[in-house]
């Protein structure tokens, strides 16, 4: 918090016109500061949201890439004892659980991530620590749990019913989420009032860990470290896929390939289904299937196939990039809906055109790509804060409320876009509701505790002393309100499987009547706290 106030107070090297406090900051040319406050703050507002718009684009590319990561298969051959066949086993590198709170969580709250982070080294050498990130983070939880739910329950077809069918990983993943915003709590003001010490940073990012292994050994039904629940009625296939029968089985899980299709055909799409890593034949991951004993085509031609075929998509990301008619915006009728189409892909190109970079998601299993979109997001993230300090410079708005709302919103739309097509498409309602719950753990164990933890390492090592949090009781006011208005969230939840037997989805009345008193709890959440940080209540 600090280090945002005094940057303020800097960016408001003040002249006084007419008694008013001018901010002589500016984002490009020194004479923007010559124009009206008023004109100023839409102006970066509008940055402000074209640089959401962006995060949009490049977390759709890193979904696409985190795809190809998690569904990464590993080759075992072995000879049936019985009919001396050769058996290749594809065994799943990644289990299913542990990528939807490690690679999905941390994708989604990426932008929130790195938004603390970068406060975190400009706040570098400060005694107090920044009030940006940590006021986004729980505004970002805040987003997470409210409109994301009152979204996702209205996301199944009238009357469908949609419920999570393992309860106990969701209850293990739900508690660490509560746990979360408790230890935080315990840290601002309990264990050691207004402060921060490397100990209890340490323990929190280690903490995440902890969600992890116990996440797994959930999944796995580890004895004594596990809820006796048994699993239930989860589809082989949590999302049903068109099957190709033109696809010889051999080319199944050749990831190449299919990455180079993927690409090929939905280049022109704007929302990647990032849930198809759930597609796998059984819950263990596993599929085989036999071959013949003589091979089958030249590895040598195949190689140089996936090669020219890796170019031939990267040329394509450029095509894309400066394309304003898609081939499905020519196949409307409506001349003003093609204009309109084209219009905003005019919006899109210069974001398109940057993350054309990033190379194809199909190199190395995705994880070129995946690095590659995390570091563009850091970039972008790091404009965002630039224009949150001006907003706050030429408004005089608190940091804390533009956290709580604008930059939570904005930067937890991955969140949203990625539990929507769950709610969608799934079968089921466990990765739309996983990816909340483990969004807002990751928050706190990672948003929250690599900042403190880069600080308090600084601090212990240069002045010997702790990090200061200067607006804590702001701050712990409104992990009380978010723990109030959370537990009516998951009673509602809890009272839907009892009565209507799911989640999500179910008669529209109820569902809508759910989705508004989300939304409900959402304004409650973000008033209060805006009151409390601004020191009206």
């Amino acid at each position: 918090m600090a280090s945002i106030l005094n940057q303020t107070q800097e960016l408001q090297q003040s002249s006084k016109v007419l008694g008013h406090v001018r901010c002589e900051s500016y984002f490009l040319f020194p004479g923007e500061s010559n124009l009206s406050d008023g004109l100023r703050a839409v102006l970066y507002f509008l940055g402000l949201a074209y640089c959401f718009i962006g995060l949009s684009a490049i977390t759709a590319r890193f979904f696409k890439s985190m795809e190809n990561v998690v569904k990464h298969s590993r080759k075992v051959v072995s000879v049936d004892p019985v009919t001396k066949a050769q058996v290749i086993t594809y065994k799943k590198v990644w289990n299913f659980t542990i990528a939807d709170i490690s690679l999905l969580a941390f994708g989604t709250s990426f932008p929130q991530i790195s938004l603390a982070t970068i406060d975190a080294f400009r706040n570098m050498g400060e005694r107090y620590a920044g009030g940006l990130g940590p006021g986004t983070l729980v505004g970002s939880a805040a987003f997470d749990l409210f409109p994301i739910h009152a979204v996702c329950v209205l996301m199944p077809k009238a009357g469908e019913l949609k419920k999570i069918s393992d309860l106990g990983v969701w209850l293990v993943e739900l508690v660490w989420s509560f746990w979360a915003y408790i230890w935080l709590y315990i840290i601002l003001e309990v264990w050691s009032p207004n402060v921060v010490t490397l100990v209890e940073a340490l323990l929190t990012v280690l903490q995440y860990g902890l969600l992890l292994v116990h996440a797994y050994a959930q999944d796995k039904r580890w004895p004594y470290l596990s809820l006796p629940m048994s699993r239930g009625d989860r589809p082989e296939e949590w999302v049903p896929e068109e099957i190709d029968t033109s696809k010889d089985d051999n080319d199944v899980h050749d990831v190449y390939s299919d990455a180079a299709q993927r690409a090929v055909e939905s280049g022109n799409r704007n929302i990647v289904d990032i849930f198809s890593i759930h597609s796998a034949t059984n819950d263990a991951g596993i599929t085989y299937h036999t071959v013949a004993d003589t091979p089958v085509g030249s590895s040598t031609s195949k190689r140089m196939a996936k090669n020219a075929t890796v170019f031939d998509i990267w040329k394509q990301q450029f095509v894309d990039a400066i394309t304003l008619e898609t081939s499905e915006s020519k196949k409307i009728d409506s001349i003003y809906l093609r204009i309109a189409k084209s219009f905003w892909q005019l919006v899109l190109a210069p974001w398109k055109i940057v993350f054309a970079f990033v190379p194809p998601c199909n190199i190395a299993h995705g994880w070129i790509a995946f690095i590659c979109s995390l570091l563009f997001i850091s970039g972008v993230a790091f404009v965002v804060t630039r224009f949150t300090d001006l907003i706050s410079c030429v408004t005089g708005v608190n940091p804390y409320v533009i956290a709580f709302t604008a930059l939570a919103a904005g930067t937890s739309w991955p969140d949203l876009v990625a539990s929507k097509i769950a709610a969608e498409r799934q079968l089921t309602a466990d990765s739309a509701i996983a990816n909340i719950t483990c969004s807002n753990s990751v928050n706190i164990y990672v948003g929250i505790g690599v900042p403190w933890l880069i600080n308090t390492v600084y601090n212990y090592f240069a002045y010997r002393e702790p990090l200061y949090i200067e607006n804590a009781k702001g701050l712990s006011f409104s992990l009380l309100i978010f723990f109030a208005t959370s537990v009516g969230c998951i009673v509602v939840l809890v009272l839907r499987r009892l009565i209507i037997g799911a989640e999500l989805g179910g008669p529209r009345l109820w569902a809508w009547l759910t989705s508004v008193y989300f939304m409900l709890l959402w304004v409650i959440f973000v008033v209060l706290s805006s009151l409390k940080v601004s020191g009206i209540i």
